[in-house]
Parts: structure tokens; sequence; C-alpha cells
């Protein structure tokens, strides 16, 4: 469908943007507040980044393709009590890694005393977090009423001209003329429940993908910073720290496509382009490092920028598509046992990453 290639064209412009404008500021004159770190090793920090690539990009795979498995694992498929619990813990993760991970970053860029200006007391992080959030209320909003529109009257067309058949029946009598009216009654109920089926697949297709763009805008900032670090217990931290970041974050994400029901060649797609971000961005660090400032204003702009847009979207995400509908879920709420077991799993969830936010 347009909406759903239009939110595809959006991720991919997105990425090129994060990748085009933080390259560019590799090139700006350091800011006064730099520093050298005395105990920058370069080759200390190297080694630690060429494991990352490869480990990063195995963990995200492994993360976003556990909950995929549901077409060879009957207990992994949607709906299920286990998928229930690990998707608590993945909008766990999702929620943390917004508020925990990437608003903090937002504020640290845009009130930044590199940042020279009264206009930079204005408290931008968010304000754009907030116009993100509602920015992805809007996509969401407006797909769900398209899909819906579009087959309310597919339906409505079906229903009609059943109803016309039945009628133009004539003097065939009364009780096959009821027989035939009912029975395009009955077509027509289960066309609307169809659609109403197709309007929520959609939907989720949307989530999904309005989500991927959250997770990469993030990925691709902290895998340039990893890449650009020239210190090894820096680069050791984060290199242990995004391996789990990126599982958790794929395992989200996988639920996501996996309610989706996308076809083969769009699973694929979704699934590589997620795993291969964060290596992705850890050699165009390493590429750039030798040049490239993370104090330079346009990088602190650039950055915050990022984080607080991808905060707002993961924060809306969680809430609202994630646990906000999965908690009020007939199912959940008909199961006081496994409604305990999800907000412990959302718990333990959030706690973990949250506990990461000390090192990523």
């Amino acid at each position: 469908m347009r909406i759903t290639q239009n939110v595809k064209l959006l991720l991919f412009f997105f990425f090129f943007i994060s990748f085009l404008f933080i390259a560019v500021s590799a090139g700006e004159s350091k800011c006064e507040c730099s520093h050298e770190d005395d105990e920058a090793n370069k080759a200390g920090a190297r080694k630690y980044k060429i494991a990352a690539i490869p480990s990063v990009l195995a963990a995200g795979v492994i993360g976003v393709m556990f909950p995929l498995l549901g077409k060879f694992f009957p207990s992994l498929k949607p709906e299920t009590t286990f998928f229930f619990v690990t998707k608590a813990f993945a909008a766990g993760v999702i929620l943390a890694t917004g508020f925990m991970h990437v608003l903090p970053e937002g504020y640290e860029k845009l009130t930044s005393p590199c940042l020279k200006g009264e206009a930079w007391e204005f408290p931008f992080t968010g304000f754009i977090a907030m116009v993100a959030a509602i920015l992805t209320l809007s996509v969401d909003s407006f797909a769900t009423s398209y899909f819906h529109k579009a087959h309310f009257k597919t339906s409505k067309r079906i229903g009609d001209g059943e109803e016309q058949d039945a009628g133009g029946g004539g003097g065939g009598g009364d009780e096959l003329g009821l027989h035939v009216h009912a029975h395009g009654h009955t077509h027509g109920i289960v066309g609307v429940e169809s659609g109403e089926s197709q309007v929520q697949l959609h939907r989720t297709r949307v989530v999904a993908q309005v989500l991927e763009v959250g997770i990469i805008v993030h990925s691709v900032v902290i895998g340039i910073s990893l890449g650009a670090s020239q210190s090894p217990d820096t680069a050791k931290a984060l290199f242990a720290a995004l391996m789990f970041h990126q599982c958790f974050e794929g395992l989200g994400l996988g639920g996501c496509i996996a309610q989706g029901n996308f076809n083969c060649m769009s699973i694929t797609i979704m699934s590589i382009f997620f795993s291969v971000t964060t290596p992705v961005g850890i050699a165009v660090g390493m590429a750039i490092s030798s040049s490239y400032d993370d104090s330079s204003p346009t990088a602190l702009i650039v950055q915050g920028v990022l984080n607080a847009a991808s905060a707002g979207i993961l924060i809306y995400m969680s809430l609202v598509d994630f646990l906000a509908a999965d908690f009020m879920h007939p199912k959940m709420q008909s199961n006081t046992r496994l409604q305990i077991m999800a907000h412990i799993s959302l718990l333990v969830g959030a706690g973990v990453m949250s506990l990461l936010a000390k090192w990523a």
C-alpha cells in the first residue's frame, strides 16, 4: 500500500540524513570544551571496535529473529501466553531506552556549554520529543483511518451488490427473497469483520515500520559514538552494553514484525536493515574518528535533535502500541496470572535496560 511504502521511504531517508549530517560535522573545528583524553589508546580501542562489528550484528540478528520463529514453534506465535510475556519484556526495554538512554543523551547534547546563545536556554529536547510523539500519533491515526475507509467502502459495495441481486429476484417467492436477503446481510457482516481485521493488520505494519525508524536513529548515533571513541575503557563498556542493547531492541521489533504478518521479502529487508545499522554506524565512526569532534556545535545539534526525536517515537510506541494495546487485550484482561507475569516481565525488561544506561 502507498502509506506503507511512504513509511519505508521515510525510514531510508532518515537513515541517510543521519549519516550525512554527522559526517559533515566531522570536519568542523573543535569547540573550546574539547579535551584530549590522557588514557586514549587508539590501538587498544580499535580492537574493541573491530570485535564489536560482528558481535553486535549477531546480537541484533538473534534478537530480531527470535519472535519470528513462531512459524516453526507454535509457542512463539502471537497471542500465546509466552508471546505476551516476551512482548511485555521488550516493551519495557524500549520504554527504558527512550527514557533512560536516548532522552538524557539529547538533553546532554542540546544543553552543552559549547552551544552559545540565549536560544539554547529553551528546552529543545523535550519539545522535539513531544513533536516527534505527536507526529508518530498522526502517522498511526491517519494510516489506520485510510485503511479503515478503504475497506469499509469495499465491504459496502459488496453488501449493496448482493442486496440488489436479492431484490431483482422479483416474483420468485417471498421465502426465497427473504433467504437471499438474509444471506446478503451475512456476507456484509463477514466482509466488515474481515475489513476490520485487515485494518488492524495494516496498522500493525505501520507501527512496526515507525518503531524501526525510532530504533535506527538511535542506533546510528550510538554506533558512530563507539566507532569514533579513542578510549579503550569507553569502547569496551559500549561494546558490552551494545550487544545487550541490540538484542533486546531486536526482540521488541521482531515481535512487532511477527504480528504484522509481512511477506518473506519484507521480513528479510526489515531484519537486515535493523541488524546492520549499528555495525555500519561503528564502521563510519571508525572511518571519521581522526577528524570527528563530537563536541563541535553541528555534531551536538544533530545528535541532540536525532536523540530527542528518537526518544519521542520510542516512548510513544512503547506506551501506546505495545503496553496499552497488549495490557487491555481481552486475553490479558481475563487472565490474572498472565497479567502478573506480564507486569513482572515489563519491570524486568525496563530494569535491565535502565542498568545498562550506566554504559550506553
